[in-house]
């Protein structure tokens, strides 16, 4: 097994990983958003992350970022979004008067995939719950579905690990600290 292929398996995120990831999230959505035109700033508010002006039919969108970083084995997991969160993604819009998105950004080890949608086709669409919130499925067959529906927005990048620290390298360079 090459060295890349071992460490993408014996992964240990730090300790701060969870809030990294939400900024590099939140950073790459407005990043990919500024490339095709939209004018768009990070807010950093309850409820919202960014405010952006649609180039395309003039919308103005108040986008949740929501990002999820998995390991190899638990890329199908389910992204759920708490109920309570879509009311304050609702409070937020109403007072800076934009439509409710969601971005979704899911690191699922090898593929960053990000989709964008308004949070009312979000909950007509796929899987709302009464009491616990809602689920996006990352299936092989939600993903296909996803991919065909015109509401879903989405973007996608390959990350490839060519050569990184290993386990047997760490515990080479720890005994010859010891001399």
């Amino acid at each position: 097994m090459q060295d890349a292929d071992r460490s993408r398996m014996e992964i240990k995120k730090s300790s701060r990983h969870s809030k990294i990831t939400g900024d590099f999230a939140e950073r790459l959505v407005l990043y990919w958003l500024s490339k095709y035109g939209f004018e768009s700033a990070y807010v950093d508010h309850v409820g919202v992350d960014i405010i952006a002006r649609n180039p395309n039919n003039n919308e103005l969108m108040g986008i949740s970022v929501k990002s999820r970083s998995r390991t190899v084995g638990s890329e199908r997991v389910v992204i759920r979004i708490e109920r309570s969160h879509f009311e304050k993604l609702e409070r937020a819009c109403t007072a800076f008067d934009c439509i409710p998105y969601l971005a979704i950004v899911v690191d699922a080890a090898t593929t960053i995939t990000v989709f964008i949608v308004s949070a009312k086709h979000f909950l007509k669409h796929f899987s709302p719950s009464a009491t616990r919130g809602a689920y996006w499925k990352m299936t092989a067959a939600a993903l296909k579905q996803y991919e065909g529906d015109p509401e879903v927005r989405s973007f996608r990048f390959t990350a490839e690990t060519l050569r990184w620290w290993s386990a047997a390298a760490k515990a080479r360079s720890q005994s010859g600290s010891e001399r």
